[in-house]
């Protein structure tokens, strides 16, 4: 079974219901604002707008690059741009290129082959192209740690304009060239892409020209593209980039990337940040991974249809190469991780000869996810007895800085540099192993053994009447989803999941989902088959909520995202003795109620939420963090069935709450997961103070639960014959075997009837039966009592519902 463990942070339901109210939105999705920082109404509405733009007169260090690149439009002279082979590099070249040309420059590019030139701007590099009558170089997504190479081309004659958005050098030096860098610029977004840097300069050159800057808008469809394959934070002005550049992608008029949509089978009209992570991005990083990276720069910006095409399908071709290649070295990878089984390190550092340096990222990616372990892929030359560079690339955890484990072992590496969540390195054979120890026991003094076992964040928990298209289409105002933002995670409390079928041929499942009576459709991408005791309910689920469109329609569909066995906290039973014969002796010595019934002082104030499913309202209760008190027609039977499923609550009876209304003091949520079955119990909730709301949560079975429980215990007629049989048979006329089969409640009720007949004497814990004859159970005023209560509760419980349409009760929104 999966070993990750479930993150739910507070919720204050108050919060949740403020933002229900004011923002008009359902309370799941109140649930993940509060939980995602967003509880103010101002900042959930400002999220959910997704608006943010900032001036460009607060990027620092751009207008100087503007006034270089100016001057060298203006003289005509040659510039270059010298991009990176992935595709935030080949989208900030495509962006720079397309500006440079409409402003009338004379331009080129430059892409660094993976294989031959590595990452970056390199000496050699700079000197073949001041050789090539360069005479301004611009890089994008790369430079900002290539202090040698700018010296190098300083001194050949070129000028040199840096935008990137890398860390830079840890000994703090900087290229000696103007900077565009959002970070080193003072930007407010300091999460820029190399694309979203490109795009900014682009508004910066359009407006000194005297042009409109949204001029620049016109590469908002790949700004989109690159923001979310490189994986940057999307909030703040990212999600407006995003979101804007989504619909522009959708509307797209490059005909590379319609060419590529159709390829990758990506519907134009539905294109999202899945579509663009999962196969718009794979396919143009294909080509820097394996072939040639200027294959994704052409494909951006040709005019040519029938060339567009023809290299969509180099991309898609290079794209199944490169999963073919994925997979073997994945396979390598994994059987160098099991051999580590016994040793079970902090983090993994594979090497291999033969690893294809393109794709070991990917597969560094994998292992990562898979073994929750920071892992670096190193690629070796197929020849043993090459002993020339290596290539690596690695993948880190939320709780480990991958940069800093490099920093750490830097004395065995020839460079690296990159992210705190992903790094790169170039390395001499002999120093794989010195390197793989140094990075190792850095990371073992870094993180705990929690850091180890993946966490599952959820933002809501959620019953399942609210698995459905609405909710499904307010969790879109939530998009982009991504770093930072990731997409929503609903869990299924104790989900039962039934009529499993494979679908694509048998590698991945379809399947329903039952949450309290409501069934919702699911699939589950990359298993054949769900593990045992998931049509008991047995499980926590957690999915994905979203649109799928099919045939024309669209419907709420579940995405499955972790299975987890069902580990509630325990259940405290609060107004009545643990010991079931000392509560029988508790009822038994109870005085009766009177017989009029008390008029509350105002009208009762809950939360309906009747029919939704219990499991789910109380587990979203819990999750809160905030004190909650259950109420039941028998608390006992209730915390039996219920500690499989669900925790973390106290429960009581009705008839415990009707004796003592103080018992809700301390609880800032009172459920009523059964109804109450007479007026007087109901009372018991009017005593609420403000902090305080009531849940009402039962649906048909608890309303059939309460009924069968308020006749059990109040009908005695026949059952008295019974349980007076069964007290004489008592041995030493202890009283446990009775109240096991009756009931402490039941019992109770029988014993003070039978005393006040004088049928039967207490002892403490034991029954005397005095010789007595036959009598009228009417002589008894509590079996009276009784027979009045029976009568009253069942004409009262007449009038409730078990959904809420009808009720008697003033409910605030649900």
């Amino acid at each position: 079974m999966d070993p990750t463990r479930l993150s739910i942070a507070p919720a204050p339901v108050a919060d949740v219901l403020t933002l229900e109210r004011e923002l008009g939105v359902s309370h799941p999705l109140a649930q993940v604002l509060v939980r995602r920082g967003l509880g103010d109404a101002d900042a959930a509405r400002a999220w959910l707008a997704a608006d943010v733009a900032h001036e460009l007169s607060a990027f620092g260090g751009v207008d100087d690059a503007v006034a270089v690149i100016e001057r060298h439009i203006a003289a005509g002279s040659r510039i270059v741009v010298h991009g990176d082979y992935d595709v935030d590099g080949v989208c900030s070249t495509a962006i720079a290129v397309r500006v440079l040309r409409d402003l009338g420059a004379d331009v080129g590019w430059y892409l660094p082959s993976r294989s031959e030139d590595g990452y970056g701007l390199s000496v050699a590099t700079v000197e073949r192209l001041a050789e090539q009558g360069a005479a301004l170089l611009v890089t994008v997504d790369c430079g900002i740690t290539a202090v040698e190479a700018v010296e190098a081309a300083r001194a050949a004659g070129l000028d040199v304009v840096v935008t990137d958005h890398h860390t830079p050098r840890a000994d703090g030096l900087l290229p000696d060239a103007p900077i565009v860098h959002p970070r080193l610029g003072g930007y407010p977004c300091p999460d820029l892409c190399a694309a979203g840097v490109a795009y900014m300069l682009a508004r910066a050159l359009y407006a000194s020209a005297g042009r409109e800057p949204a001029d620049a808008d016109a590469d908002l469809d790949i700004v989109a593209l690159a923001t979310i394959a490189d994986c940057v934070p999307l909030r703040d002005e990212n999600r407006r980039l995003v979101r804007e550049g989504l619909r522009a992608l959708g509307a797209t008029s490059r005909l590379g990337l319609r060419a590529l949509m159709e390829v990758a089978k990506c519907d134009p009209s539905a294109v999202d940040a899945r579509a663009c992570g999962f196969r718009l991005a794979p396919r143009i990083n294909a080509a820097g991974r394996l072939r040639r990276a200027d294959a994704g720069l052409e494909l951006l910006l040709t005019a040519d249809p029938d060339r567009a095409e023809q290299i969509a399908h180099e991309l898609d071709d290079a794209n199944a190469e490169r999963r073919h290649v994925e997979t073997r070295i994945l396979f390598d990878a994994e059987a160098q991780v099991a051999a580590l089984a016994e040793q079970q390190p902090a983090a993994y550092v594979l090497a291999g000869r033969g690893w294809h340096a393109g794709v070991i990222g990917i597969v560094a990616a994998r292992i990562a996810e898979r073994h929750h372990r920071p892992t670096v892929l190193i690629a070796l030359p197929e020849d043993e007895s090459d002993q020339s560079e290596g290539t690596g690339s690695g993948r880190s955890i939320p709780s480990f800085d991958l940069l800093a484990g490099f920093d750490a072992a830097a004395e065995h590496t020839l460079r690296h540099g990159g992210h705190r969540a992903a790094a790169g390195l170039t390395i001499a054979a002999e120093q794989v192993d010195a390197f793989r120890a140094a990075f190792v026991a850095h990371a073992e003094r870094t993180l705990t053994a929690d850091d180890l076992v993946a966490v599952e964040r959820v933002d809501a928990v959620v019953a399942g009447d609210e698995l459905g298209l609405e909710l499904a289409e307010q969790l879109e105002l939530l998009a982009p989803f991504g770093q930072e933002n990731p997409e929503v995670s609903l869990l299924v409390p104790s989900a039962r999941l039934l009529d499993a079928r494979t679908m694509g041929e048998g590698k991945h499942l379809r399947f329903s989902v039952e949450a309290g009576g409501v069934r919702a459709r699911a699939v589950a991408f990359g298993t054949s088959r769900l593990p045992e005791g998931a049509e008991e309910g047995a499980l926590d689920a957690t999915f994905a909520l979203e649109l799928n469109e099919w045939n024309g329609a669209v419907e709420p569909r579940l995405r499955l995202r972790r299975l987890l066995p069902v580990a509630p906290s325990p259940i405290t039973l609060v107004g009545e003795p643990e010991d079931a014969v000392e509560a029988a002796l508790a009822e038994a010595a109870a005085p009766l109620p009177p017989l009029a019934l008390p008029a509350p002082d105002r009208v009762l104030s809950a939360r309906d939420r009747r029919g939704g499913g219990v499991i789910g309202i109380v587990s979203s209760l819990v999750a809160s963090g905030e004190p909650v008190l259950v109420v039941c027609a028998d608390a006992r039977a209730r915390r039996e069935t219920l500690a499989a499923r669900v925790g973390g609550f106290d429960v009581c009876s009705w008839i415990a709450l009707e004796r003592d209304p103080g018992i809700v003091a301390r609880y800032a949520h009172v459920v009523a997961l059964d109804p109450p079955a007479e007026a007087r119990q109901e009372v018991a909730l009017h005593g609420l103070q403000d902090g305080q709301l009531a849940h009402l949560a039962w649906g048909a079975a608890e309303l059939a639960c309460t009924e069968n429980v308020h006749r059990r215990d109040l009908d005695l007629r026949g059952p008295l014959r019974d349980i007076y049989v069964a007290l004489r048979a008592a041995v030493d006329g202890a009283l446990d075997e009775v109240v096991a089969a009756a009931g402490p409640v039941r019992t109770g009720r029988a014993l003070r009837v039978l005393g006040e007949l004088g049928l039967v004497e207490l002892d403490g814990r034991t029954v005397r039966l005095p010789a007595a004859e036959r009598t009228e159970l009417e002589r008894s005023p509590a079996f009276c009592s009784y027979e009045r209560r029976l009568e009253e509760g069942l004409r009262w419980m007449s009038g409730h519902s078990a959904s809420p349409s009808r009720s008697r009760l003033e409910a605030i929104p649900a």
